[in-house]
């Protein structure tokens, strides 16, 4: 991996103690198992992928230091040790008084929306990622994507694609009515839009807003290493300031957040709401120990906590934010020399193939971001998902699809986990799927649940 600026080798910043084998796989094998899958990668266990690019959530490596800080969790059901540990790490960084921790990222979700939403109230977002909107949409309101159009051009080059419309934001609050808007939220770094940054003007631009109409405004927090790092890199007047000094200056513009500790909290487990608000905070509590246990713990173990604590500060650390986004950016830029589409510029934890640009010969209806995944599953064990009309299409009243804004094919890269020989792996996968891309089928959905389908639907060849 080349740094473009000082041309050397960019080295992963850390060594490696443990090891897991990864059990190779003949493409026949792969054709079979593919088939009883469904054509879904979901459903394929993890010991028949060779590369799992799924997802960035829960599958990162953790280091010597979380391992340490495991051994000494307390697990105490009320008041634990590590519980406090980990409050006080959050709070240095986030800057919310209250800290609320639950089992994972969506838990925090469905108690914040199950408590503020309903029918008639309306949530804006940038772009509101699956398990968000369904949320959202699960507790009766709406979910409302309010992304700046060049955000939706993927060949574009811009710094912060990620950005809320700021303009769009306003049209929906006058449109829809301050009153029922109970919470404007931010998702950093964008997922559904391509993992891209979020400006800090913008943040501030979000912060105006909700403030001018009275309106709470949360992050969505689980890149929010990575936006700082971003910021860092893109935004006049942040250069010398350090992950950590952005961070804090990010979240004071906010009343709350929920966070998948999963992401940049470099866990396998853990997640937590953060906020000001106590009278909020004392409904969420009282979800939380119905549905995932004291107010101390909630839904974690007191290890848990504890590697979540080290967790965010390693996240913070320079060389890893650099060799992070570096080592996606290697993989981005190398796919693209072979003529593979990608979202520009790569974002931070994944790089985005623009399906519908690779595969013109797949209509949408036959999902060409699906097809793609599976080409690269039988091509060469690698583990991707779609994030485009299987995704996020939706259905009119004559059951004709509704398709997505963008079909996008993500492969999201696991913290510390892969090396760039593993990278150079994945590049000669895409050169073979490039050289057969007219041979990729599309496919038809056969089965599929009421709600966030792609986890489980099953699919079959056109």
């Amino acid at each position: 991996m080349k740094n473009t600026e000082k041309y050397r080798t960019v080295i992963e910043p850390f060594k490696i103690k443990s090891v897991e084998p990864i059990r190779m796989t003949t493409r026949q094998e792969r054709e079979n198992i593919l088939a009883q899958a469904g054509l879904n990668p979901f459903m394929i266990k993890s010991q028949d992928v060779i590369i799992d690019f799924l997802t960035d959530s829960g599958t990162s490596a953790m280091s010597a230091a979380q391992w340490g800080a495991i051994m000494v969790g307390d697990e105490a059901y009320a008041g634990a040790r590590s519980f406090y540990r980990f409050q006080e790490k959050v709070q240095d960084i986030f800057g919310f008084p209250i800290v609320i921790p639950t089992h994972q990222g969506r838990a925090a979700e469905k108690i914040l929306f199950s408590t503020i939403c309903g029918p008639g109230k309306f949530v804006p977002n940038n772009t509101h990622f699956d398990t968000t909107r369904a949320n959202v949409e699960f507790a009766g309101a709406t979910a409302v994507d309010c992304l700046t159009e060049e955000g939706k051009d993927p060949s574009l080059i811009t710094p912060f694609k990620g950005n809320m419309d700021l303009e769009k934001l306003e049209a929906v609050i006058r449109e829809r009515g301050a009153e029922n808007i109970p919470v404007v939220m931010l998702t950093v770094t964008n997922n559904s839009g391509g993992g891209q940054p979020v400006s800090m003007k913008n943040i501030r631009g979000v912060s105006e807003l909700c403030r001018k109409y009275d309106i709470p405004f949360f992050f969505d927090a689980c890149r929010f290493a990575e936006n700082a790092y971003f910021i860092k890199l893109r935004e006049p007047g942040y250069a010398s300031k350090t992950p950590l000094e952005i961070a804090r200056e990010m979240f004071s513009y906010a009343d709350g957040c929920t966070m998948s500790a999963k992401k940049d909290a470099l866990v396998n487990m853990g997640g937590f709401i953060a906020l000001r608000n106590e009278e909020w905070a004392q409904q969420f509590r009282n979800i939380l120990i119905i549905t995932e246990g004291f107010p101390t713990y909630g839904g974690l173990s007191g290890r848990d906590l504890e590697a979540i604590a080290q967790g965010l500060d390693e996240v913070l650390d320079e060389d890893y934010l650099h060799y992070r986004i570096i080592s996606t950016a290697y993989l981005a830029d190398h796919i693209a020399e072979l003529g593979v589409p990608i979202l520009q510029p790569p974002g931070g934890h994944a790089v985005y193939v623009d399906a519908k640009a690779m595969c013109p010969h797949i209509p949408i209806e036959q999902y060409p971001g699906q097809a793609i995944v599976c080409g690269l599953y039988l091509e060469g064990g690698v583990r991707a998902v779609e994030i485009g009309s299987v995704m996020f299409g939706t259905y009119d009243e004559s059951g004709k699809l509704i398709p997505a804004p963008l079909e996008l094919v993500r492969l999201a890269i696991p913290r510390r986990v892969y090396t760039q020989s593993h990278m150079d792996y994945v590049v000669e996968v895409f050169e073979e799927l490039v050289r057969n891309r007219d041979a990729l089928r599309g496919v038809r959905i056969v089965k599929e649940a009421p709600v966030l389908r792609h986890f489980t639907a099953q699919f079959e060849y056109v």
